[in-house]
């Protein structure tokens, strides 16, 4: 998923939680809505899940362009066996 999407739905979500409020009192253990608000809306693990990604994808990017820039040879390789690696998986998986 692209890094802006990512992004796009943390800040959504982050609207949402401080747009919306919940009244926790009325709730019951027979309604499946009210289990879901319960379990996911009240521990905001959709919100936390992405700004975590989020913040992995910056890591990540951060640390390949650190690599691409000070450790050419390394990474020239690394990148070209990575490359090959990945199609020849795919191509294993596409063949079964």
């Amino acid at each position: 998923m692209n890094q802006s999407v990512i992004d796009l739905c943390a800040s959504f979500l982050t609207l949402l939680t401080r747009v919306i409020d919940v009244d926790g009192t009325r709730m019951s253990r027979d309604s499946i809505y009210d289990q879901f608000v319960c379990r996911v809306w009240f521990t905001r693990a959709p919100l936390w899940a992405l700004l975590v990604t989020s913040t992995y994808g910056i890591l990540i990017t951060a640390f390949e362009r650190y690599f691409a820039v000070i450790h050419i040879m390394w990474y020239n390789v690394s990148v070209a066996c990575s490359y090959y690696c990945i199609s020849l998986l795919c191509d294993m998986t596409i063949l079964r």
